[in-house]
């Protein structure tokens, strides 16, 4: 089969192929469709995307070396989404244990990035928002972080969620509320630092006119 008519299969249809053919062509075409999305998981898991476009790889070629694992009623996204989250957990267990920093504002190609058509004030305070949100989530638990990115960026509904990470929607849902109270929170709590740390504001001296 040519790699242009494999474009109209699903993804289902095209890991059998991967799995029952080893099929090259037909593996190709699915990393094609999920190397951005799967990347942008990695980097926010993480906060550094060069680990992260790294890890995305790892993904894929674990996708690739588990073929025969994938069950083929399952959604092969399922699979995939879970495969990369399981490299994230791993990654982060190893910084923890070296005491690593995670790199800020290493996000690239990001959707909360300003766009060409804002204005110079409007992207700065977009892109400051933005470096704001992903610092705080830098911080929270890997438990509340893996939902609502798969929540928010990657737009997974609750049901497809609870499928990645292997629990019930209900505790989806209620991982949802939780982490997004510790976002808020987080975020206020920089906000109140950052004004600490602003200079106070000095009025000009008035100068008196002697006539």
């Amino acid at each position: 089969m040519k790699l242009f008519s494999l474009f109209a299969i699903s993804d289902e249809q095209a890991m059998w192929r991967v799995q029952m053919q080893d099929d090259p062509e037909a593996f190709a075409v699915l990393v094609e469709r999920w190397e951005g999305p799967i990347q942008n998981l990695c980097t926010r898991m993480l906060g550094d995307a060069h680990r992260g476009e790294d890890l995305a790889q790892e993904a894929f070629a674990k996708v690739f070396a588990r073929r025969k694992d994938y069950v083929v009623a399952g959604k092969f996204s399922t699979f995939l989404w879970r495969v990369a989250l399981n490299l994230c957990y791993d990654e982060l267990r190893k910084r923890n244990r070296r005491r690593e920093t995670p790199l800020e504002n290493e996000f690239a190609d990001d959707a909360d990035f300003a766009s060409d058509d804002l204005t110079p004030d409007l992207s700065l305070a977009r892109e400051e928002n933005a470096t704001g949100v992903r610092n705080a989530l830098m911080k929270m638990s890997e438990t509340y972080r893996s939902v609502l990115i798969l929540r928010h960026y990657e737009g997974l509904k609750f049901r497809e969620i609870g499928d990645v990470l292997g629990i019930p929607e209900g505790t989806v849902k209620s991982r949802m509320a939780e982490g997004l109270s510790q976002l808020a929170r987080l975020l206020e709590s920089a906000e109140l630092r950052e004004q600490r740390a602003a200079p106070a504001r000095i009025e000009p001296r008035k100068e008196i006119l002697v006539l």
